[in-house]
């Protein structure tokens, strides 16, 4: 017999089979019963949140012959010849490889047709977003009036790329990423029916890995299932999806966090000598500082047992909030540098080395806390300072003559250039506190475009993290003001990445002829 893989061997067969999509399924079932099915549907979501299995129960459903609370039966001749394949009146397409006018085209030409043997004449197109501009023309007139014969249900994931002229002609239904727990509840049912032996903590980890999915959990299970040798343990998994074990990533964050990058790196060896892959490695990482943000925050963690409960309290009380935001923002640009690199081990090992070597955050929190220690005592009243008078004969004191304050001379800010003020700027973010500005603005340039504008320029280049973050209004607010008051006046900053930056031919034939002891006019034309 034929293997058919976990996610197509047990797909739901009916709505109440469904789990998390509550209020999409109840809805279907309303229309079904009480016999108001629209036209076209479109259905939004993620991958792997039933949305084809949703269009095939709802096709089934509205083609039943013995329909039971707007359920199919699955029993008669019309459910039968839809689940193994053989009717034709049920149309299943795919868009991503099936998406010029032609096809279109045909689908038009067929809706003429009765259905002949189904109610209705079903099109279920599948990724409806890669269509082409001439194939959405090609649709739309169908779409909006299509016989009376004819339903057509479309499924997407990423339904900002319909034109709006699809959106309106169709009802939309968002079905929802799964939580944990239903994935969970979803992957019990089929261990027990296919005889699979797997802890409920192993369960656990396979629903977070999936990330909202119960076609990805079900491919995980089925990938463990293949190597059981008794039952499935929460390492077994780890090690067959190949994410590095709790204790490893404990130790590099463990090492990052008391500031040892030999600790740090000799942990990393010991994870990349074990044969892990490194985006898989630097995403356990960033969940584990994320973990401990959140225990720090709330005292609530999930998927940990005790011991590592433990581990994760201790880091907790070492380090600050700030310190772990921070680490986070800078792992996560990490990830994203090494996805473009060709040398990603040696990326890796130099952001680790920087990310162990960070003591800001932590004297920067003891400043703060001295002196709020400062400010609290002043407030309350309880420092007495003692005056003391020297008793001096008044024949030996000589006469003070009090002389008129000069003021003393402002620098004209407006005449520095920007090169002299722009260090200044950078450091006062760091002094300041504000360590992801500063990180992101330590190694750039500033340059004078005119009377109003400054560009900030990135000899290494800008990520799109970077210049997201830059771009946030309030950090663009702060740098602004710091160059403003710099230069004396209302100032606006530009971004400028080096490898798309090039000089103005003006500014070159400028320079040329400041070089020259002749008078030289340049005329535009």
């Amino acid at each position: 017999m034929e293997y058919t893989a976990l996610y197509r061997k047990y797909r739901p067969l009916t709505f109440s089979e469904m789990v998390g999509q509550d209020h999409i399924t109840k809805t279907l079932k309303n229309q079904i019963i009480s016999g108001r099915v629209g036209h076209a549907y479109l259905f939004n979501g993620g991958r792997g949140t039933g949305k084809t299995t949703s269009a095939k129960i709802f096709a089934r459903a509205i083609n039943c012959l013995n329909p039971k609370d707007g359920e199919p039966c699955n029993e008669c001749e019309i459910c039968k010849a839809m689940l193994d394949g053989s009717l034709t009146d049920v149309v299943e397409m795919d868009a991503a490889s099936n998406n010029s006018v032609e096809d279109i085209r045909s689908i038009r030409d067929e809706v003429n047709f009765l259905p002949t043997l189904a109610k209705y004449r079903i099109y279920i197109i599948d990724e409806v977003h890669m269509l082409s501009t001439g194939a959405f023309n090609a649709l739309l007139k169908t779409l909006e009036e299509p016989p009376a014969h004819v339903k057509f249900i479309l499924a997407t994931t990423e339904p900002q790329k319909l034109p709006a002229t699809i959106l309106s002609r169709c009802q939309r239904f968002d079905f929802k990423r799964l939580s944990d727990l239903d994935i969970v509840k979803r992957l019990k049912v089929v261990c027990e029916k296919s005889n699979i032996d797997i802890t409920e903590e192993a369960l656990k980890v396979i629903a977070v890995l999936a990330e909202g999915a119960a076609r990805d959990a079900l491919s995980i299970l089925e990938r463990c299932s293949q190597e059981q040798d008794g039952k499935i343990d929460v390492d077994m998994v780890k090690t067959l999806v190949g994410i590095p074990k709790i204790a490893f990533v404990n130790h590099i964050v463990e090492a990052i966090i008391a500031n040892q990058p030999e600790e740090a790196l000799k942990a990393l060896e010991e994870v990349l000598a074990d044969g892990k892959d490194l985006t898989n490695l630097l995403w356990e990482i960033i969940k584990y500082v994320k973990d401990i943000l959140v225990y720090k925050t709330s005292k609530n963690l999930s998927l940990y047992n005790q011991g590592e409960l433990s581990q994760i309290e201790k880091l907790s009380n070492e380090i600050s909030k700030e310190r772990l935001i921070n680490l986070i923002y800078e792992l996560s640009e990490l990830e994203n540098n090494i996805k473009w690199s060709s040398q990603k081990e040696i990326i890796l090992q130099t952001g680790i080395i920087k990310l162990s070597t960070n003591v800001n955050y932590d004297g920067m929190d003891e400043l703060k806390k001295k002196v709020q220690e400062l400010e609290e005592k002043i407030n309350s009243g309880n420092i007495v300072v003692k005056q003391t008078t020297l008793n001096i004969p008044q024949k030996e004191v000589a006469p003070i003559k009090q002389e008129a304050k000069k003021p003393v001379p402002k620098a004209n800010l407006a005449n520095l250039k920007s090169e002299e003020y722009w260090p200044k700027v950078v450091d006062s973010l760091k002094t300041s506190g504000k360590m992801i500005l500063y990180s992101n603005l330590v190694n750039t340039k500033a340059k004078q475009k005119d009377d109003l504008t400054i560009e900030i320029i990135f000899p290494n280049g800008l990520t799109k993290f970077g210049k997201d973050l830059l771009q946030r209004p309030e950090n663009m607010q702060e740098i602004v003001k710091l160059v403003s008051i710099e230069c004396g006046k209302e100032m606006r900053i530009k971004y400028i990445d080096a490898s798309e930056y090039v000089e103005k031919k003006e500014d070159n034939i400028e320079d040329m002829v400041k070089g020259l002891d002749i008078p030289i006019n340049i005329i535009e034309q």
